[in-house]
Formats: C-alpha cells, sequence, structure tokens
C-alpha cells in the first residue's frame, strides 16, 4: 500500500522506476516478541487495545488536537467527508494510555463497518513530532463506533497519531484514508536529533540494507535485504500478510507515507530480498519504520532516509 502526495489508493498500479543506486542507510532497532518492540518510544503492536463504551464527540475548531491543514500526507483530520473525531487532547507520560476516537463519516454519524486490510480493520499510528518516538497499534472499535488505542509509555511532547482505514460501505467504500490529529503528552520534552543518513548496522545480529534511488514525488523500487552472520535470511514469517512493514514520515510535519513489499508471500521463508514502491512525495529527511518477523519474535528498525 502506498500514499502519495494525494494519499492514493494501495492497490493502484504503480510503474516501477529502474533500479537506483545502492543506499546503505543507518538503522537504529530492537527486537521484540508478543507482537510489539521493546524499543523506547517505538512500539508496534497488534494485541487489541480495550475496547471502550464511551463515545467520543467531535472537538471544536481551534481546540488543541484539531488540523485542519493541506490535504494529502494524513496531515488533516478530514477527507471526503470523513473526519477523525476525539476528546482526548491530552495523554499521560510514562504510563500506557488509551486514546478514544471515533471516524464519522458525510453524514456526521460514527463510522462502524470498515474494509480488512493486512487482516486488520483499522492501523493506528503515533509519531513523536522530532521523529524519535513511534508506536503501530490494531485498535478496537465498540458497537457505537468508539475505537481505543491502547499506547505503550510516552515520552512528553506533542506527538501526531494517524487513522488509517478503509470504510466498507457508504461514499467513500473501498477508498483508502488516513486522518490524523495531535496530541500533548505533558511534561519536559526534550527534542532529540534526528539520526542521520549513515552506513548499515547490526539490528538483533541481522545486517539490513536497503538499495535505490527514491526522488520526491517520483515512484522508485526500494529492496531490502536481510543478512545474518554474513549468510543470507530466508526466515523471514508472515506479518500482517506481507513479510515487512514500512511506513514512513517526513521530518519537520510528519507527513505520512505507507509502503509495503511486492514481494509474494509464500508461507515461513521469506528473504533474504524485499521489494517495494517507494513513492515519497518530498524532498528532506523521511524515518522508516521497518517491521519484520522471525521466528516469532517481531524487529522493529528505524531508518533515516535522505531523498531528494
Amino acid at each position: 500500500m502506498i500514499f502519495s502526495a494525494r494519499l492514493a489508493a494501495p492497490r493502484r498500479a504503480i510503474a516501477a522506476a529502474g533500479a537506483g543506486v545502492t543506499l546503505v542507510l543507518s538503522l537504529a532497532a530492537c527486537g521484540s516478541s508478543d507482537d510489539s518492540s521493546s524499543m523506547p518510544g517505538m512500539d508496534h503492536g497488534s494485541k487489541p487495545s480495550t475496547a471502550s463504551s464511551s463515545s467520543a464527540s467531535p472537538s471544536t475548531d481551534g481546540m488543541p488536537g484539531m488540523d485542519h491543514k493541506a490535504s494529502g500526507n494524513g496531515l488533516s483530520d478530514s477527507q471526503d467527508g470523513y473526519r477523525l473525531t476525539s476528546k482526548d487532547t491530552t495523554l499521560s507520560s510514562g504510563r500506557q494510555a488509551g486514546y478514544r476516537f471515533t471516524v464519522t463519516g458525510p453524514a456526521g454519524k460514527p463510522v462502524t463497518d470498515f474494509a480488512v486490510d493486512q487482516t486488520k480493520r483499522m492501523h493506528f499510528y503515533a509519531i513523536r513530532s522530532d521523529l524519535t518516538g513511534f508506536q503501530h497499534v490494531h485498535p478496537v472499535m465498540a458497537a457505537d463506533g468508539t475505537w481505543t488505542a491502547d499506547l505503550s509509555a510516552l515520552t512528553p511532547g506533542s506527538w501526531r497519531v494517524f487513522a488509517s482505514f478503509t470504510p466498507n460501505a457508504g461514499p467513500g467504500k473501498g477508498e483508502d484514508l488516513v486522518l490524523s490529529r495531535t496530541v500533548t503528552v505533558p511534561g519536559s520534552a526534550e527534542r532529540i536529533p534526528l539520526p542521520a543518513p549513515a552506513a548499515s548496522t547490526r539490528v538483533d545480529g541481522y545486517t539490513v540494507t536497503v538499495e535505490g534511488e527514491p526522488m520526491p514525488g517520483m515512484a522508485h523500487p526500494l529492496t531490502v535485504s536481510i543478512t545474518k552472520d554474513g549468510r543470507p535470511v530466508t526466515d523471514l514469517e508472515p506479518y500482517l500478510d506481507t513479510y515487512a512493514h514500512l511506513t514512513a514520515f517526513h521530518e519537520g510535519d510528519a507527513a505520512f507515507a505507507h509502503l509495503h513489499p511486492t514481494t509474494e508471500v509464500s508461507g515461513g521463508n521469506g528473504g533474504p530480498d524485499l521489494s517495494f514502491h517507494a513513492e515519497l512525495p518530498d524532498s528532506g529527511n523521511w524515518r522508516l519504520f521497518l517491521q519484520f518477523q522471525t521466528g516469532g519474535k517481531l524487529h522493529t528498525a528505524a531508518v533515516t532516509l535522505r531523498v531528494g
């Protein structure tokens, strides 16, 4: 699935550009079990969060957490009549927090019918403004259309939360949407410099290399190669119906891009090479979060990629 500047549908075929030069990128990563990363502030869990029976009402324009920015890249709380609403404008620091939200449709009523995408009806992301904190969870929905996303402990600062979904009925049926809002985590916030692109590094004993030549606003192929102890890794397990999950955020505005491998899944023997279509709309630094699984253990890698 690829979201370009217009959040294009992931099922749309994208013409691949010619192979580019090799880019060996700096990765900071760790592994985890039970479908969540243990890296501080960088979690990717798919365990269902606790459902909430309380409803979320639309916020008022101008209130914290309400964003009306340019369409595309997920940097808006509304698109094509659909709106992400929440009463939660702050979340507690240093402990698990539940973010409650509702998606309303063009008629202003909560949407309750969502299509399954990569085994889930809702993908939810939280990214810190300096791109050093990341979580990806799969919330659950109450009967009234209220979703609750259980997030691991957040560090103080400004965060942006994204809801990625596809309506299964109504005027937006089949349309892939990404909506977002901002939320504040109170406390003394320390801005952490974004790691610069650099040489590859070992990740839980794995070496990850990325090949390609992404250009802003153009579709280009990327290839991720994974080795361990100098040998190609061929035991990648399916995770969310793919061998790797890749999400990207743009430095400065946290614009969202979602890229999935085009490699066919054929059981628990993926690797060592995974092919991606990358369409990153803007030049500058992008922080990529790569997820892959081996032996039932999920590995999370953070990659800084310079585009343009």
